[in-house]
């Protein structure tokens, strides 16, 4: 494994990933925010669901748009940088949302600057931290960093609604913003650009690898070349080969179904059927914690099965438990929702870690770029999920063809993934 100074035992790639990991959670608050804090709002200022979506998925949509010219900054600029910044945007974001008076300023709050600063802080930071620090173990390293977003979740929605409820959604938002900023000093401390910073290598790698391998990978063939060039040269590249393709449809309906769907409408749908809302948050945090378990395994299969398989596994097993979600609502907790919380939790985002392997394998050392651009594509799906969810409840009342309609497209998302090619023609991009 890379060369570590005598006296320490422990490899600081593992400090790193820890560090990254309470980074992905402080930046996590305002992912469980929106369920919480819709109803609140409505009852306050008489907005609508559609008015409110529109924000939330002006957020989901930087969130992804954003990632990509983020792994290129980190690149730049170096991973502390952007991490720290991102999180001063997330917590100006939130703390700011105590002043709105109208919708349009959650466009700017909920939207612009949280959505700019979780986009920073997106699950591409993960892909970016494992290529940069691990040679080996690197599907399980990037399983545990995909779950730092859902043990986010677990910690702050409980919080975020009892705080809503007791004190009022105001409070519940300098929650959050506090949540991000207190991980600022952490990250400025402990999270290093790249092993040569520390004369080291990769966990992993023989002793000593050169220090151009470490600082400078090839995705920056082009001197002096800016983050958003860089970022674009690897879409246009991408864009190329067709697997690209597939991975992107395939995760812009993971979106759709998990960020778009049930993470921003699960609790209003659930409150439909009768039951209190710190009851249906309280359900949406134990998927938290599955999601940890699901996560965590998802990348240890990742580094021994054909993530491939696993991918299609992962769609059509959501398919399956959205398709009898409608039936499992009511005003009480019954056994049968607790199967379908644990059944998603479990798949929530496992599908991260065999995507980021994919583009790794296909793009090799573009991959963390390349990942960015898939990851865009699952925050376009969970933008348009998200609006078109709250135009149907709306419309007809209920979210029913909402249910029904993603777990169509978890099929879809099955069959494209299971017949990615196993030898793309990519071999330009490396």
């Amino acid at each position: 494994m890379g060369t570590v100074p005598r006296g320490r035992r422990i490899h600081p790639a593992w400090l790193v990933a820890a560090t990254a990991l309470v980074a992905l959670i402080g930046a996590a608050g305002f992912r469980a925010a929106p369920g919480v804090l819709m109803l609140p709002l409505e009852e306050e200022f008489g907005w609508s669901l559609t008015e409110m979506s529109v924000a939330v998925t002006l957020n989901l949509l930087l969130f992804g748009l954003t990632a990509p010219f983020a792994a290129a900054l980190m690149e730049r600029f170096g991973i502390r940088a952007v991490t720290s910044t991102a999180l001063i945007l997330i917590a100006a974001g939130a703390a700011l949302t105590v002043f709105v008076t109208a919708p349009w300023m959650l466009l700017l709050t909920w939207g612009l600057l949280i959505g700019l600063g979780t986009g920073s802080m997106a699950l591409v930071f993960a892909a970016t931290v494992t290529d940069t620090w691990f040679a080996k173990r690197r599907g399980l390293v990037s399983g545990v960093l995909t779950a730092g977003s859902a043990t986010g979740q677990l910690i702050f929605l409980p919080v975020i609604a009892v705080a809503a409820e007791d004190y009022g959604w105001r409070i519940a938002s300098l929650v959050i913003a506090s949540g991000a900023l207190l991980v600022v000093p952490l990250v400025l401390a402990l999270l290093r650009d790249r092993p040569s910073d520390l004369g080291v290598g990769r966990y992993g790698e023989p002793d000593a690898p050169p220090v151009e391998r470490a600082a400078v990978p090839p995705v920056r063939a082009a001197r002096g070349e800016g983050a958003a060039a860089m970022a674009l040269r690897a879409l246009r590249d991408a864009s190329k080969v067709r697997a690209f393709w597939a991975l992107v449809v395939g995760f812009a309906i993971c979106g759709a179904t998990t960020n778009g769907l049930v993470g921003t409408h699960f609790i209003p749908s659930a409150h439909d059927h009768g039951m209190p809302q710190t009851t249906a948050a309280g359900l949406l945090a134990v998927v938290g914690i599955f999601d940890i378990a699901g996560t965590v395994l998802s990348g240890w299969l990742t580094d021994r099965v054909n993530p491939r398989i696993l991918l299609a596994v992962y769609y059509a097993g959501r398919g399956v438990s959205l398709l009898f979600l409608p039936s499992l609502l009511s005003s009480t907790v019954q056994p049968s929702i607790v199967v379908f919380i644990v059944v998603y939790g479990l798949d929530w985002v496992a599908t991260v870690p065999p995507t980021i392997a994919l583009c790794r394998e296909i793009f090799g050392d573009r991959g963390p770029l390349v990942f960015g651009w898939v990851f865009a594509a699952h925050q376009v799906g969970a933008g348009i999920a998200s609006v078109l969810a709250g135009i149907v409840r709306d419309q007809t009342g209920q979210y029913t063809v909402a249910w029904f309609a993603a777990a169509g497209l978890c099929v879809v998302a099955a069959v494209i993934s299971g017949a990615i090619a196993r030898r793309p023609r990519s071999r330009v991009l490396r």
